[in-house]
């Protein structure tokens, strides 16, 4: 290349930003590789361009190009990532597909780039080219590039599809065969709802691969049974799957009379899914294998990871890497195995001895020792699963992926969860929520991994009761609540409404019954006594008349005989009785635990079917479980609210505040007071009027510039928000009294600095926070103000974004909360009128907007908030900011 080929382009270009690499999941499922173009990239984007056909070369560069010029070839892999951008997806160490923007210099008005891409022909029609569009806008978002322009050949209907189908609002034009197509690249809610459809579809067919692959190869099997390879073989044999299974053993010939093979790549056809079962120290060479063999997923049974320290950590990290650097994903590792239940695949890649029978339940599951457990314990009680997924250590795979393609698969109508980490609690928080509007999800949180050695505290546990209740999750406490309720939703329908019927045989069971109802929050009257005696008939009558009758909307059957009896006329007695109806029925059936096959109906095949009626040891487990389901019940009825965004917002300038302070402090600070107060100001948010003066003259002319009365106020961590309200002075009326508080409050404090703040209208203190949470991401809280409240942990909180269904509810959710109506918990006693609970509300929105939009602020308090009849007046703000967290879930897709 000579130079005067060169453009007028530095010869070293900037260092390429590496928070643009990402692994981003194509349309078809497998795992592509993102990153910045570099000069090193010259190569292979020559062989890249060769492999292109003619017409894949004529539809991108309207005519024929068999070979990149030297002055071409240097200008796509020299730019400046400003101006020019390029990005490259990869797979394994082969460019397959290449984009470009290129500012348009000469154009008046907002910066607009011209866009461009090109995909392999091999791998055309998996997305690749929304994939590039989405992360070429994110790039040149952050370079101040408002508008794209693309010029496209007229019958290139595949690419003309790209843009038409991002949600872009596209303005086209004609000139001969080629289109001039034109848009904004600001994110709409169009464009977030297409990212969204997109990066479900693709992880849900990212899952669904693993889930039914057409070959496996178990690497490390072996004939015994007691081996980690050996039990997966022996259970991916005995449950007869729909395909080949290849043993992996350099050491055997056969293992339990099937052909093995020294290494994967020796195995003659395709392999969909290898099960790794060696040792850590052997991974490396496995994933040579796999990589080389073209496997397209992973599900690693060995354990030697994270679970063990930060050397474990990093292997696995590079395990992921090089697994996705490969199109693959990977289950694991530490993991249990995964296992599909629907006979066309019938597959058993775990190392459970027991698998629960064909049905409608998907579980996912982070621990591999009890995921044994729990399978044993879903067989126990007839619960039929259609999908399970140990994931371990949960590196790649994890419950955000297999909600995606629970919310997809037509066979699965219940979702079960054992979580031990949340991994992208943003993410998670938004696809539950989805999915809990169609699917029931019931989970049970442990708090705690192998690498957590502190104790859950009682606030992680609100947060996390909160943020579950938020996304209408059916939480629960142990592995035990969990089946309960996974019972009652799997065979049997929602309940309407809160009003439930008690009948049985034993008086004392009943009240037992009523007793745990009514305190879960159940209306419930005495129960219906049919005494020892009862017939059969006697339990018909009853439960038919309570499915009958419009003033119950749930029933409990007790049936404990007092002596020995032909149990089976009763079980027929209920279940037809339960028949006549749609409301759900539960029973403590002769204390029997789980799905008595008296009160079963059976499938084809033999599954457990709807209808079919759940029995509990006794019946406080049965209303527990009821109360739960009840709730959700009601959630599922309350119309789905659209997160908030106020209108009257200067987001650029607030962004620009932050950015101004970040570049001073890059490692973050907590904000001075007025700057606090400039950067809430930019959302509408408003912190009653004050001057910070450092002598008596500049408080008595700030007094005066307010207008009386005026409160004074100490500064400095000890004295903010007191409520003995020692570093404060209220009420000052003349300009003597505020010079003697300045005096008073500059002498206890030891800090010349006071605030003087006009007086708010009296009202009742309240308490809003954001805090971003390693564990749950970020979170809003509300609470009412007061060491009592503080000490009973009176918070409430949400995940954010908040939906303006949600502000509403937030205010309403305290145990305090009366206190904002005015009233004391006793009969006929009034504190005073309502505040104004709407303007509560609509100052959490803006604060829910505010921390959404501009993730630096770390951690936001405004307090305390004086909510009365005439509104809230804030009194004090004050916010912390830093560099932006890991958001994987808003800009361009990706893999966490």
């Amino acid at each position: 290349m000579t130079e005067p080929d060169r453009p007028d382009t530095p010869r070293q270009p900037p260092p390429p930003p590496q928070h643009w690499v990402a692994d981003v999941l194509a349309a078809d499922g497998g795992v592509v590789r993102l990153r910045p173009i570099t000069p090193d990239d010259a190569e292979a984007l020559q062989r890249f361009h060769a492999g292109l056909s003619d017409r894949t070369r004529y539809l991108r560069y309207f005519g024929p190009y068999p070979r990149m010029t030297p002055k071409d070839l240097y200008r796509t892999t020299h730019v400046d990532y400003r101006d020019r951008v390029g990005l490259v997806v990869e797979l394994g160490e082969s460019i397959i597909a290449v984009g470009r923007y290129e500012l348009l210099s000469d154009r008046a008005g907002p910066r607009a780039a011209e866009v461009a891409f090109v995909v392999a022909d091999g791998h055309q029609g998996r997305g690749l080219g929304s994939i590039l569009l989405e992360h070429l806008a994110g790039a040149a978002a952050e370079n101040d590039i408002a508008t794209f322009v693309a010029e496209v050949l007229a019958e290139n209907n595949a690419m003309v599809t790209v843009f038409r189908d991002a949600g872009y609002q596209v303005q086209r034009s004609r000139d001969g065969s080629v289109l001039h197509l034109e848009f904004a690249i600001d994110p709409t809610e169009a464009l977030l709802s297409v990212r969204d459809s997109r990066e479900r579809a693709s992880e849900a067919r990212s899952v669904g691969n693993l889930l039914s692959p057409g070959s496996i190869a178990v690497i490390g099997a072996t004939p015994s049974a007691g081996r980690v390879g050996g039990a997966v073989l022996a259970n991916l044999l005995s449950g007869v799957f729909q395909g080949p299974v290849y043993p992996v053993n350099p050491n055997r010939g056969s293992v339990r009379g099937v052909r093995a093979y020294a290494t994967v790549r020796d195995i003659p056809d395709e392999v969909d899914l290898a099960v790794v079962a060696v040792p850590a120290t052997e991974i490396q060479s496995v994933l040579d294998d796999c990589m080389a063999k073209g496997v397209k997923g992973l599900v690693v049974l060995t354990a030697g990871f994270s679970e063990t320290g930060p050397a474990g950590f990093a292997a696995e990290r590079d395990l992921v890497a090089a697994v996705r650097g490969h199109g693959m994903r990977v289950v694991g590792p530490s993991a249990l195995g995964i296992a599909n239940t629907d006979p066309a695949v019938s597959l058993n890649a775990t190392l459970a001895s027991v698998l629960p029978g064909r049905g409608r339940v998907g579980f996912f599951c982070q621990s591999g020792p009890l995921g044994a457990a729990i399978l044993g314990e879903a067989a126990a009680r007839k619960l039929g699963l259609s999908t399970f997924v140990s994931a371990g250590n949960r590196a790649d795979v994890s419950g955000n992926d297999l909600l995606q393609y629970w919310d997809t698969d037509p066979d699965t109508d219940v979702v079960l969860l054992y979580l031990e980490t949340f991994g992208n609690p943003r993410k998670f928080s938004r696809i539950a929520r989805r999915v809990a509007r169609s699917k029931p999800i019931v989970a049970v949180s442990s708090g705690r991994n192998a690498t957590r050695t502190v104790p859950v505290s009682a606030l992680e546990r609100s947060v996390e009761r909160d943020l579950f209740a938020q996304a209408g999750i059916v939480q629960v406490d142990t592995i035990s609540e969990l089946f309960d309720c996974a019972m009652l939703l799997a065979y049997q329908p929602l309940p309407s409404g809160p009003r439930l019927a008690v009948i049985g045989n034993s008086a004392a069971l009943g009240w037992l019954a009523v007793d745990a109802a009514r305190g879960e929050g159940l209306a419930v009257r005495a129960p219906t006594d049919l005494r020892p005696q009862a017939t059969p008939a006697d339990f018909l009558t009853a439960v038919a008349a309570a499915m009958d009758s419009p003033d119950i909307d749930a029933v409990i059957v007790i049936f404990a005989p007092p002596v020995p009896v032909s149990v089976s006329a009763y079980a027929e007695a209920i279940r037809t009785g339960a028949q006549t109806g749609t409301k759900p029925v539960l029973t403590t059936f002769v204390a029997d635990h789980g799905m008595p096959n008296l009160l079963t109906v059976r499938g084809a095949g033999g599954t457990v079917e709807r209808g079919s009626i759940p029995s509990y040891p006794d019946p406080e487990r049965a209303a527990r479980a009821l109360a739960r389901v009840r709730r959700y019940a009601d959630w599922r009825t309350r119309p789905a609210s659209l997160i908030v965004r106020p209108a009257d917002v200067d987001t650029e300038r607030a962004r620009n505040l932050v950015g101004e302070w970040m570049s001073r402090a890059p490692e973050g600070q907590w904000l001075g007071d007025l700057e606090a107060v400039d950067l809430l100001a930019c959302y509408g948010i408003r912190v009653v009027e004050f001057r910070e003066v450092r002598d008596e003259d500049g408080a008595e002319q700030a007094a005066a510039e307010l207008g009386y009365p005026v409160a004074a106020k100490a500064t400095g961590e000890l004295w903010r928000n007191r409520p003995d309200l020692t570093g404060v002075r209220l009420d000052l009326w003349r300009p003597s009294a505020v010079r003697r508080a300045y005096t008073d409050l500059a002498e206890v404090s030891g800090n010349e600095v006071v605030h003087i703040q006009r007086m708010a209208t009296k009202g009742v203190g309240c308490v809003l926070r954001v805090q971003d949470d390693p564990s749950f991401g970020s979170v809003i809280s509300f609470g009412l103000s007061g060491t009592i409240i503080d000490l009973l942990g009176d918070r409430v909180y949400r995940a954010l974004p908040l939906t303006e269904a949600e502000s509403v509810a937030l205010i309403d959710a305290p145990r305090a909360a009366p206190l904002l109506d005015g009233q004391t918990g006793v009969p006929g006693k009034t504190i005073g009128e309502p505040v104004d609970k709407q303007a509560l509300s609509q100052l959490a929105q803006r604060i829910s907007a505010l921390c959404d939009d501009l993730p630096e602020i770390r951690e936001l308090s405004v307090e305390p908030i004086l909510a009365s009849p005439r509104g809230a007046e804030i009194l004090y703000a004050r916010a912390r900011i830093g560099p932006e967290p890991s958001r994987f879930d808003i800009g361009p897709r990706r893999l966490a």
